[in-house]
């Protein structure tokens, strides 16, 4: 029988049965409050992502978890024991062994402590007793030489060594009995290390930085550190709660009727709200423009003020077009198996021209063509090529379609700056993606005087972070830009180039239907199966895109659950096995899946769809992947916790994609506007299926785009309005 509770258990660590990157299943018998262990034949399993562990599991320690378990009974070698799982538990702690014995264990059996068995463990506490948890702890010469009494340099250097693992313990469990999170504690302790302590106790409102809510540390400061109502460190909290929750709307600036209602809806009275605005101005979190008066996150506004001065800086060398482009791109020009357009041609001279420059235009208007053409002419000169995009899938097609290497923004970053002010360009692909924070990382990681070239379309889906950098380059009208505007990709017939067109510019089509676009008029709770319906007359060719997973009709789940049933319902289901138990997953031998991490070491990204192809156990691997690209990956445990059913895609996922047919589950929502319905209908290749209500369909494509209300400074700042203002 399974059943569900809240119950606190305490163990010691028999077994960590699987241990990977991210996550790590162990075991072990449980305790009473004496530390001794009570029942042999009932076992604690807890499967947790390790961010959420105050340490990484190893045999011998003793842990104590409290949440909801799951209890089940198997069979061991005609043994019957009770297993209590605990997935992810929201309390756990690892405490040091009290006793002798279990000192004793703990030593021998933990691999940090290499070359140090059951016997010169036993010395050690005989001689010393818990004095050595001191004596490790402070590192100091006089204890190296009382310890080399009984053991060996090597030895000791390993002693220290292996508890160096352990020193945040103290602070690890002091924090979970205040019961912060692990997974914040992990990354505070990471950010302050043995001062994170001393960090929440002068301001606990610290810990909003690393993932905890405005009420969990207003209540946490009041019950355990008496932080009054009126304090500044929470009204000062409340401020960046606001301005962080306009932020998360896309907004990079707010008015103070757009922050007032959350404030004072966090601090529950008029009084505190404007004495929060007072601490929060005196604090410089915010500066208010003098015109507008409106509110800037300080830090927003220092990244969009360093962007600006880059970017005028590059466009002030003006055309700097010269004999050897002029070479270098006819050469590239003479590789392509078809003559350029007008347009096209502009976009390949402009983009060598300008230090700073735009190539955009809509769905298949020949911008990858271009970007192609520019990259030959620049390697020819003998530029270095740095060609970048958010997602790992754009990357992905990126290199397909220009034929050199590609990497994520979050990878590039990660490489060494580029100081060098020589033959550099950075290519931003998908650029209608990057938000400002991330452009002001790309933008302080190379020198100033570094080409940047953008590639996209500012009418697509936004960014998720604040800001609209693309667009705002493009508006602002200060950076060259280079708008392809005759389609190359579709052929006319299919009727995707002008279908799409008249969304972009808010016109409801006169026919739903038109070409291979076929609008669907069904009812809200018929939108799932009628996707699947859809998708199961050409599974090979098809995508479903929807906007979110847990919606109720139309969500991602939702029509992944019935998809699997109707196209898959005997697939062998994948399964992983440990400790003679067997856990089933929702996946099968057979189904699409779609990749939500990156992974590059085997050649997985954010984005890669592939199929199963195999669920056979080898090893501790447990089942194969065929990615679209061809290659095949093994699945382990830490690779299964970053895939999907793959039947349906978040728009998000597809972007930077294409999709020979699509189909568009259509629902009236927060995330689903006009800019939304445009980028989905472009990632066809050939066929679009529509599925929703009529009513829907001209609702969204009529009102403009959430992208265009954003509240976003860098336009202004680019144009050279009110500049010195506020920077």
């Amino acid at each position: 029988m399974i059943y569900s509770e809240v119950r606190e258990s305490r163990f010691r660590v028999t077994s960590v049965t699987r241990n990977t990157s991210n996550y790590v299943i162990f075991m072990g018998s449980p305790l009473d409050n004496s530390n001794k262990v009570f029942s042999a034949k009932t076992l604690i399993s807890i499967m947790s992502k390790k961010t959420n562990l105050p340490v990484e599991p190893a045999i011998g320690q003793h842990w104590m978890v409290k949440d909801k378990y799951t209890i089940s009974d198997f069979d061991n070698n005609g043994y019957i024991y009770k297993q209590l799982t605990y997935e992810d538990p929201v309390f756990a702690v690892c405490t040091l062994p009290e006793t002798g014995e279990q000192f004793i264990k703990f030593i021998a059996y933990e691999k940090a402590f290499k070359g140090i068995g059951t016997v010169k463990a036993r010395e050690l506490w005989e001689y010393y007793d818990k004095e050595i948890y001191a004596m490790l702890s402070r590192n100091y010469a006089e204890d190296k030489v009382s310890l080399s009494k009984m053991l060996s340099d090597t030895s000791i250097e390993a002693l220290y060594e292996g508890f160096k693992k352990y020193s945040n313990l103290k602070y690890a469990n002091w924090m979970s009995q205040k019961q912060i999170p692990s997974n914040v504690q992990q990354s505070l302790l990471k950010f302050h290390g043995d001062k994170s302590i001393k960090e929440i106790q002068r301001d606990p409102f610290k810990l909003m930085s690393f993932g905890m809510s405005f009420k969990a540390v207003s209540e946490l400061a009041k019950s355990h550190f008496n932080v009054v109502n009126d304090d500044e460190r929470r009204l000062s909290a409340a401020i960046e709660e606001a301005l962080r929750a306009s932020l998360g709307n896309g907004n990079t600036f707010s008015s103070q009727n757009e922050l007032k209602p959350i404030v004072r809806r966090l601090l529950g009275c008029m009084e505190l709200t404007k004495k929060a605005f007072q601490v929060g101005f005196s604090k410089s979190q915010y500066i208010i423009h003098p015109e507008h008066g409106t509110y800037h996150q300080s830090a927003t506004l220092i990244m969009e003020g360093v962007i600006t001065k880059r970017f005028k800086k590059l466009a002030s060398f003006g055309d700097t077009f010269d004999e050897s482009f002029t070479k270098s791109s006819r050469q590239a020009i003479d590789e392509l198996p078809y003559p350029l357009v007008g347009k096209q041609q502009e976009a390949v001279v402009n983009a060598l021209a300008f230090k700073i420059a735009c190539i955009t235009g809509g769905a298949g208007t020949g911008k990858t063509t271009v970007l192609r053409t520019v990259l030959r002419a620049m390697h020819f000169v003998g530029y270095t090529i740095h060609a970048i995009a958010l997602s790992g899938r754009a990357a992905m097609r990126m290199h397909e379609s220009i034929g050199f290497a590609t990497c994520t923004i979050a990878a590039f970053l990660r490489k060494e700056e580029i100081n060098d002010d020589g033959k550099h360009i950075v290519v931003i692909d998908e650029a209608s993606m990057v938000d400002i924070p991330t452009m002001y990382r790309i933008v302080t990681h190379i020198h100033p005087n570094v080409r940047i070239l953008f590639v996209g379309d500012p009418n697509q889906l936004p960014p998720i972070g604040p800001g609209k950098v693309l667009a705002d380059v493009v508006s602002s009208g200060t950076i060259m830009n280079t708008t392809l505007d005759i389609v190359k990709r579709q052929e006319a017939s299919t009727g995707v180039p002008e279908y799409s067109a008249q969304i972009r510019d808010g016109i409801v089509p006169k026919n739903l239907s038109f070409g291979n676009i076929i609008f669907h008029e069904t009812p809200e709770d018929e939108i799932s199966a009628k996707c699947v319906e859809l998708y199961s007359q050409s599974p090979k060719d098809s995508r479903v895109i929807g906007a979110t997973y847990k919606t109720t009709y139309g969500g991602i789940d939702e029509i992944n659950s019935l998809a699997q049933a109707e196209n898959n319902p005997d697939g062998q289901m994948l399964t992983i096995k440990h400790e003679g138990e067997m856990q089933f997953v929702r996946i099968k031998l057979g189904d699409p899946v779609l990749f939500t991490k990156n992974n590059y070491d085997i050649g997985v990204q954010n984005g890669s769809l592939g199929e199963v192809t195999s669920t056979e156990h080898v090893g501790d691997k447990f089942g194969v992947v065929k990615l679209d690209t061809g290659d095949e990956v093994e699945l382990d445990l830490d690779l299964f916790n970053s895939i999907k059913l793959g039947y349906a895609i978040s728009l998000h996922k597809a972007q930077g994609s294409q999709f020979h047919r699509i189909i568009i589950s259509l629902k009236s929502g927060r995330i689903v506007d006009r800019s939304w319905l445009y980028t989905a209908i472009t990632r066809a290749e050939t066929e679009v299926h529509i599925v929703g209500k009529k009513s829907d369909f001209i609702n969204i494509t009529q009102h403009e785009s959430n992208a265009n209300k954003r509240s976003s400074f860098l336009g202004e700042l680019l144009s050279g309005q009110n500049v010195k203002d506020l920077t």
